[in-house]
């Protein structure tokens, strides 16, 4: 653990276009929503595995390239959409930093084991009990 990374700020692409929904008359001629791109591909300071988790992370926000583009239109200005996008791009990024547990395979015990044989067994018991037909008079 411990591992951080700096990412320069000239190394992430900000634009700013028109946000959706909502705004009145100004929606329509003010660009607030800020749109991010980070080439994760690209990315020197990040070894294979971080690049990995953090491609799985993105998910849809991954282009084809390897770019991640994040949309963020919470804010009606531009400095706080932008540090809206910045945010949630270094929220990931530190999520995929963390490696995974490795999974160890554990048996079940001996008791679990006689446990899910007697309900099993009970629920058989009822099953068949249910199917028995009256006899023909």
């Amino acid at each position: 653990m411990g591992d951080t990374v700096r990412i320069p700020l000239s190394a992430l692409e900000i634009s700013y276009v028109r946000s959706p929904g909502p705004g009145g008359q100004n929606v329509n001629k003010v660009a607030t929503a800020a749109q991010l791109r980070f080439d994760l591909a690209g990315a020197p300071d990040l070894s294979d595995a971080v690049k990995a988790r953090a491609a799985r992370l993105a998910g849809t926000r991954l282009t084809g390239g390897g770019t991640i583009v994040i949309f963020a239109s919470r804010f009606r200005t531009q400095p706080q959409n932008r540090d809206d996008a910045i945010a949630r791009l270094v929220d990931l990024l530190e999520t995929a930093l963390v490696p995974p547990k490795p999974r160890r395979a554990t048996r079940p015990t001996l008791g679990s084991k006689r446990r899910r044989l007697e309900g099993k067994a009970r629920h058989g018991e009822i099953k068949r009990l249910r199917s028995t037909r009256p006899p023909l008079g």
